[in-house]
């Protein structure tokens, strides 16, 4: 079937004959004119055609991807589970196994979430930490409130951040500090690599300067090239360093968890 726009450019072209230019006829001269002008209006039709035209589909293989991508998601448990109890993402359970195992929450503490949004970790912190205990998160993207924790919305790499989370802390350090920042993935593994690891090097630094003796440190990084000598690095500042890779954490995922157990001022 012709779409109309199609048909009246059928129409046009059989109602007006094609006009030879003779060789050597001067620019500007009347067939020339004539001739330029009824290619003008040709190629402007053509044009107004080919964008009445759909966008190409996408391609058969990338469709399955995505339609297998979400079964997958649907058919999560800890998808599934998290909707279930009102966390906003699975990666609360990733912070719920690792807490658990390592004894990193306690009613009161005082807590900084680095890169929180959506903000599943804030939530099981308010749960685990009850009213006396302190949250600060700070994420570049937005985050829905969350009774008891302080949002700030800023970029934890920048000083108006950092005087941010500073002003929110007051005079008091924190007994925790969590980061479950990464990258906008690249697809080039060296790059996303090397960027993983620079966020955890950030979190390892603001730790530094903001826990009290004795607080413990959990921070994502990607495993790869860099990861052993921030594992070192860690090693520093902290009595104990585990590595850790919660059930939570899809297998496919290079996600991986260090945990730094007693912080030496």
């Amino acid at each position: 079937m012709l779409s109309d726009t199609r048909r009246a450019i059928l129409r046009e072209t059989r109602a007006r004959p094609l006009i030879q230019v003779k060789r050597g006829a001067r620019v500007g001269s009347p067939k020339t004119i004539q001739f330029d002008a009824w290619r003008y209006a040709v190629s402007s039709m053509s044009a107004v055609y080919m964008s009445t035209m759909a966008p190409p589909k996408p391609s058969a293989k990338k469709h399955k991807f995505v339609k297998a991508w979400m079964q997958e998601h649907l058919n999560d448990p800890y998808v599934q589970e998290a909707k279930r109890r009102g966390y906003r993402s699975r990666a609360a359970f990733k912070l719920i196994e690792l807490a658990e195992r390592d004894k990193l929450l306690r009613p009161g503490m005082a807590a900084v979430d680095l890169g929180a949004s959506p903000g599943s970790w804030s939530q099981v912190l308010r749960e685990r930490l009850g009213p006396a205990g302190t949250i600060v998160a700070i994420d570049l993207l937005p985050m829905e409130g969350i009774a008891g924790v302080t949002f700030i919305q800023a970029d934890f790499r920048e000083e108006e951040g950092l005087r941010a989370l500073d002003a929110a802390l007051g005079d008091s350090r924190a007994d925790l500090v969590l980061s479950d920042m990464a990258p906008n993935l690249s697809g080039i593994d060296s790059a996303d690599q090397a960027r993983s690891v620079h966020l955890a090097e950030l979190a390892l630094d603001f730790a530094v300067g903001h826990l009290r003796p004795g607080g413990d440190l959990l921070v994502k990084v990607f495993q790869g090239a860099g990861l052993a000598e921030f594992q070192r690095e860690m090693a520093g500042h902290f009595t104990k360093v585990y590595v850790r890779k919660p059930k939570a954490s899809r297998d496919r995922s290079r996600e991986t968890f260090l945990v730094g157990k007693g912080f030496r001022a």
